[in-house]
């Protein structure tokens, strides 16, 4: 049976505590003070701790200075304020979690809910541990390179927390896999997990979806609308493309990750939210503030836990191990096995892969279709010396902004003049649709040259064909 041990000076609150956490069924024991705290863990190792900081005695930070007291332990800080120092400090001192007071039944549920044996998550990431000496994998990420060793050692130590976790990366590195990865070591891995692609989603539309409507909020609302907020209730939310979520909503999602509370959109009652937030972006988080694309609170907020993923040019050695697990994918997917010739990995190797994994994943299948025999040449695959698919090169000149060119004056072939005064939007439009026209409207190249995703490119587009259908994809 599931024991609880409650470290709180107010004999009060304990006490209550106490009572709602025996009507669940577990055992329960109270301590007052550290003095308190040590003999109960003394008496009988508990398997969660509710641990309040500010103690008669001392700090509840002293518990942690003997690793053997709480070996065998969760514990889950209780603080009377929600703060990043907060954060930081559960995950600092090996927490698994913190909970804000006063705490109501739906956050106290959540926190039972999850407990698990230390030893038991332990020995699941030594199982994985192992897995990529001999196989090449973790979880659902693959490589044995020294940068993605360093990546799977983050994921553990965060893994089993409840921070909040900032994923950075080019485009194609496999965050949304990296997030999937950590709900799974996650001690939500039993509720939902639910990836939002920001970019993806009408600006008149994201605060809808992120947060729900009730019926009648706005015209077309014609019933109650769930937001991915309590969709993935229990769960995890992944955030990706952050830095595409218009400014407004930001301030109200940092009001959420502050509070743990949401509105729907035409709601006069707010609720609790019990979700994990995992945020991700392809540009540099103090770039993104400095374009005033990402709140400087916001990104200090969820940048508690930082996993910056390596792009594949720079972990070259993995290429095979990837390629043949792609490989081996399709070829199960479609009935027919086939293997590439050591040219064809010598040149997958020799490749920079501007597209990363995502654009090696695309030249394997097409390789894998062209192909007609068993064995894959090097005939259908990217060359070192051709220009990249998905991204510039060379480089082309850069977006130049400026009042228009004196008459006569020679304008750098590849840029873009923009004239004083113009808006952000009519700018963004003018160098998208410039760049689409440069790159002969190869989607994939146009959306790696402009450093976003090409899901944000399509809707993008088709914002333009909506204001102009003059402006619109086409084939």
């Amino acid at each position: 049976m599931t024991h609880v041990l409650i470290v709180d000076d107010d004999v009060d609150a304990s006490a209550m505590l106490g009572e709602l956490i025996a009507m669940q069924g577990l055992t329960v024991a109270t301590a007052n003070t550290l003095r308190d705290a040590r003999k109960q863990l003394a008496l009988q190792a508990p398997d969660l701790v509710l641990l309040d900081l500010r103690l008669p005695d001392g700090s509840g930070m002293d518990l942690f200075a003997d690793p053997e007291l709480l070996a065998n332990s969760e514990v889950v800080l209780v603080t009377g304020h929600a703060s990043l120092e907060t954060s930081i400090l559960a995950l600092r001192l090996g927490a698994v979690d913190y909970i804000v007071k006063p705490i109501t039944p739906k956050q106290l549920q959540g926190v039972l809910s999850r407990v698990s044996k230390p030893s038991v998550f332990k020995a699941e990431v030594a199982g994985l541990t192992a897995k990529v000496a001999s196989t090449g994998h973790f979880g659902q990420l693959w490589g044995r390179s020294p940068s993605m060793l360093q990546v799977y050692e983050q994921i553990t130590r965060v893994a089993g927390t409840g921070v909040s976790v900032f994923i950075t990366g080019e485009s194609g590195t496999g965050k949304e896999v990296v997030a999937q990865t950590i709900h799974e070591l996650s001690r939500r891995r039993k509720m939902p997990f639910l990836g939002v692609n920001c970019g993806a989603i009408s600006p008149n539309l994201i605060e809808s979806e992120i947060f729900g409507h009730e019926k009648g909020s706005f015209t077309g609302a014609d019933r109650q609308h769930q937001g991915f907020f309590e969709r993935a209730a229990g769960g995890t939310l992944f955030l990706d493309e952050i830095t595409e979520m218009p400014l407004d909503l930001q301030v109200k999602l940092l009001r959420v990750l502050e509070t743990g509370r949401f509105l729907r959109v035409g709601a006069t009652q707010s609720q609790e939210t019990d979700v994990r937030i995992i945020a991700a972006t392809n540009r540099q988080p103090m770039q993104a503030v400095a374009d005033g694309r990402l709140r400087t609170d916001l990104m200090y907020r969820l940048n508690v836990f930082p996993i910056d993923l390596p792009p594949l040019r720079e972990r070259l050695d993995d290429v095979p191990l990837l390629a043949n697990r792609f490989l081996r994918l399709i070829g199960e997917q479609e009935g027919k096995e086939k293997s590439f010739s050591p040219e064809a990995l010598d040149r997958l190797t020799a490749y920079a892969w501007p597209g990363n994994v995502r654009e090696l994943r695309n030249a394997v299948q097409r390789a894998y279709v062209m192909t007609s025999g068993e064995a894959i040449g090097a005939q259908w695959l990217p060359s070192a010396s051709e220009p990249p698919v998905g991204a510039v090169a060379p480089a082309p000149a850069p977006a130049v902004a400026s009042a228009p060119a004196p008459v006569g004056a020679s304008r750098p072939e590849g840029s873009v003049v923009l004239p004083l005064g113009i808006s952000l939007a009519q700018a963004e439009q003018t160098l998208i649709l410039a760049t689409l026209q440069h790159y002969g409207r190869q989607k994939e190249r146009t959306a790696a040259a402009l450093g976003i995703s090409l899901k944000t490119l399509y809707n993008r587009l088709k914002q333009y064909a909506a204001e102009d259908p003059a402006d619109g994809p086409r084939p």
